[in-house]
């Protein structure tokens, strides 16, 4: 500054000084942006709870149909209670034919017929055994080309409780137009109301709920889809 140079740079005022009395100071955007990030948290957190706490009541409390009828019957594999009970519900005529979907390539149709002990007769006529199937996104893509195959419009999903959600979910997407009737199998630990207290059944169904969701995001954006047939991974690998 010269010396005859009457000009002063101006104090600018703290605008905090001119906020009325009782008023909270005004916070930096990375404040906001941290506290709006952890209403954020706390939302997302609850909502995915809340997911669970519907997934689980849905769960526990499906109950097959009373008189089920269908054209066919599925039965996804993963235990023999629901082959069981699938055969069974073939031979009662809830649906025309029956597909066991998943089934190891070294299991043959004699030793699924010996352990439901299921008539011959019934296995030769009106059963058929998927082997191409490797995981649920695969039983569905088995199931779909099994369906459109023979014509059916409508079929008996059978599986266990827990897993029906995933697996409509599953078919519903590659089969939206085809009636998906759920035949749950109760899975035995998951009977009582006090499930929540057994770490076993607890695990089941936590891991059960992220699949869900994980099936959920995967069919609304495609991303991470893949086939689940067998044929095709050998095809891939040609």
């Amino acid at each position: 500054m010269t010396m005859g140079d009457t000009t002063r740079n101006p104090i600018r005022q703290d605008p905090e000084l001119d906020r009325p009395a009782g008023l909270p100071p005004r916070r930096g955007p990375i404040r906001r942006l941290l506290r709006w990030g952890g209403f954020g948290c706390v939302l997302a957190i609850a909502l995915v709870f809340g997911g669970f706490l519907r997934f689980a009541d849905s769960v526990t409390t499906l109950k097959p149909p009373v008189e089920p009828k269908a054209d066919a019957i599925v039965v996804l594999t993963g235990g023999y209670q629901r082959i069981d009970q699938a055969v069974e519900l073939l031979q009662k005529g809830a649906g025309k034919r029956l597909l066991i979907s998943g089934v190891h390539p070294t299991t043959t149709p004699a030793q699924i017929r010996k352990m439901t002990q299921g008539p011959a007769d019934l296995f030769s006529c009106c059963v058929d055994i998927g082997h191409d199937a490797i995981d649920t996104i695969g039983n569905a893509e088995e199931t779909s080309n099994w369906i459109h195959a023979r014509g059916y419009r409508s079929v008996l999903v059978v599986t266990n409780n827990y897993h029906m959600p995933r697996s409509l979910a599953e078919l519903s997407y590659v089969d939206p137009d085809i009636e998906f009737i759920p035949y749950p199998v109760v899975n035995s630990d998951l009977k009582t109301r006090n499930w929540f207290t057994d770490p076993n059944a607890m695990r089941v169904m936590l891991a059960e709920y992220a699949k869900v969701l994980l099936t959920g995001a995967r069919n609304i954006t495609g991303f991470g889809r893949h086939t689940g047939l067998r044929s095709a991974s050998v095809s891939a690998a040609d």
